[in-house]
């Protein structure tokens, strides 16, 4: 079986379908897809709402909740305790399919009229402002992880304590600013560590303590960039620093970031790889372009899969925890197996697609909401052999009466898009604002792109309150902050900046300082922010990788790097001569930052 190259009917652009892809799509029965792997992604991501909840009414009792749906979105809801109990039947709305109308119509129609539950929680304590977690306890703002604990502004949160303003920290405790590190404590404004205990402004370093303004050491203490101090010497070097001065905290940023660049970094954030490809990869085996994965094998285009295992998946984003043979899927996992077209599904489903909020049930076609069946199609209950005779019947129809999506190009020229079996679902299916999801994270646009291209999008609101000081009111140090903050309104400094660009990510306008977040500044000697919590995230997934890989080779040029900023520290195995390794990598060619390829990082960062 050969490659071929196909055309996106989205983008227009090329992309190339590899043998072993056709492998798999025969072994689930699909066809191959019609999207590029960016815009399968793209589709996917907006399909996951992960950081933000709304007030809302509940569609069962008419009480005020919390919910992943905004109140102006078609998704019914009810509050968790009612949906996951026997009050109400989904299959009450089972339905015959009118082969006179596309399935995917029918099925959206039925997706109107099922409630779904109102939060993607498992074993919640004081969290109500949390989603997408399992076993948080006095967490604020916090977002997809497991078993975190009084912990604020964050997202990728497993097994944390005492954590403030993190991304994807696990096994960790008092740590501020922090991202994509393991087992650390007492760790700020630091990232990439792992085994780390009282870091200030470090990088990739491992099994150190008590350094600052350093990258890619290993088990070092007391370093100041990349220089060894005695322990006395440090500590008076660290008081002169002043970290309680924001102004201070911001010249220290500016000047650690620099030094940072002339360090090599390694082509990919990954470790424990066998033949795997992309970024932020872990502990797994044939895994090709993947964005935050861990744990899997034989998979391809996945994306925050990150609880193991998963195997065999295609084009899956978000979860895992034993999945297997999943295509073209989000917010699904939990013992998911031979599932396609399917968005939050969990548990223990199998041989399920196109369908959304289904648990421990299996032989499931185009069904919303349904627990513990079978052998269901438009949560319509069939014997087996009726089941299978009529799914045949709808796969068929599918392709000879395809769902057909109209998107505006930017000269305002309509484009139709075919929706046949084998596609996931049309973005105007998404009760998400497009603007609250993954996708804008990762392929931020405007309103106007976003309204032609199909997605939902939500204007901010506009709050009852008005701001009783700016950022700049704020006092320098936290010494010099009163109890009286806790009653302010502080106005962003990035909605002062400039409104518009603000709104793309979020911003809130004005944010207040909670009595958490104040003790934990108070204790550590760390002036207030000057940010709303929605641009200090934004801001910190800006250091993060993006999910493109580009093909680059490695700019070790042997006593040297190509740039001529950093010269090694040993010699290589390729001596004085260019390094010819070749590789993928999320580094954009046009980036300031020096690129290693794993071997010479290594022999660097030993």
């Amino acid at each position: 079986m050969n490659a071929e190259t196909k055309i996106c009917q989205n983008c227009h652009r090329e992309f190339w379908v590899e043998p072993e892809d056709f492998l798999f799509y025969e072994k689930i029965s699909v066809p191959a897809p019609t999207f590029c792997p960016e815009c399968r992604m793209r589709r996917r991501f907006a399909f996951r709402n992960e950081r933000f909840v709304y007030k809302r009414k509940s569609d069962f009792s008419g009480k005020e909740i919390f919910a992943m749906f905004p109140p102006d979105s078609f998704q019914k809801v009810y509050e968790n305790e009612v949906w996951f109990s026997d009050k109400w039947d989904p299959m009450r709305y089972g339905r015959d399919v009118d082969f006179s109308r596309p399935f995917l119509e029918q099925l959206r129609e039925l997706w109107k009229e099922v409630p779904t539950f109102a939060l993607s929680v498992i074993y919640g304590v004081n969290s109500d402002y949390s989603n997408n977690y399992t076993g948080f306890k006095n967490c604020y703002l916090v977002f997809n992880g497991n078993y975190a604990e009084d912990c604020l502004y964050g997202n990728g949160a497993n097994h944390t304590k005492n954590c403030v303003d993190f991304s994807h920290v696990d096994k960790s405790e008092f740590c501020y600013e922090t991202t994509f590190s393991v087992g650390c404590s007492r760790c700020f404004f630091s990232t990439r560590l792992n085994g780390c205990y009282d870091m200030w402004f470090s990088k990739k370093c491992s099994g150190c303590y008590s350094c600052f303004g350093c990258v890619n050491l290993r088990n070092k203490s007391y370093c100041i960039f990349n220089e060894q101090y005695s322990k006395e010497a440090y500590e008076q070097k660290l008081t002169e620093f002043r970290f309680s001065s924001r102004e201070n905290l911001n010249r220290l940023r500016r000047e650690v970031r620099a030094f940072w660049l002339e360090y090599p970094n390694k082509y990919a954030e990954n470790n424990k790889n066998v033949n795997s490809t992309g970024s932020y990869v872990y502990n797994s085996k044939n895994v090709q372009n993947s964005y935050l994965v861990q744990g899997a094998e034989d998979s391809r285009y996945c994306q925050y899969v990150l609880v193991p295992p998963t195997k065999e998946c295609y084009d899956y984003t978000v979860w895992g925890h034993n999945a297997e043979l999943v295509y073209e899927a989000v917010a699904s996992g939990l013992g998911l197996y031979n599932a396609k077209f399917c968005w939050e599904c969990w548990p223990e489903n199998n041989r399920i697609e196109y369908s959304l909020y289904c648990a421990n049930s299996s032989n499931l076609f185009g069904c919303v909401g349904v627990k513990k069946k079978e052998y269901c199609i438009l949560n319509k209950q069939y014997a087996k052999t009726e089941y299978e005779s009529l799914r045949k019947r709808i796969v068929d129809h599918m392709d000879k009466m395809p769902y057909i999506s109209e998107i505006r190009n930017s000269k305002s020229e309509i484009q139709k898009i075919v929706y046949r079996y084998g596609e996931f679902f049309p973005p105007e299916f998404s009760p998400y604002p497009y603007n609250h999801t993954l996708a804008q994270e990762q392929f931020s646009i405007d309103k106007a792109e976003a309204s032609r291209n199909g997605f939902f999008w939500k204007e901010s609101e506009t709050k009852n309150y008005e701001p009783t000081m700016t950022w700049r009111d704020l006092p320098d140090t936290i010494d010099a902050a009163s109890d009286d903050i806790l009653r302010q309104i502080i106005l962003c400094e990035a909605w002062e900046a400039g409104e518009a660009e603000a709104l793309k990510h979020n911003c809130t306008k004005a944010f207040r300082v909670t009595s958490q977040e104040f003790e934990f500044y108070r204790r550590f000697k760390l002036p207030l922010p000057r940010k709303c919590y929605n641009t200090r995230h934004h801001e910190r997934i800006q250091e993060r990788l993006p999910v493109h890989l580009y093909h680059r080779g490695c700019q070790c040029a042997g006593e040297l790097s190509e740039n001529g900023l950093y010269r090694n520290a040993v010699v290589h195995v390729h001596g004085n001569g260019k390094c010819l390794n070749e590789f993928e990598t999320s580094y954009a060619p046009d980036r300031p930052e020096i690129v290693y390829c794993e071997q010479c990082y290594n022999s660097e960062a030993a």
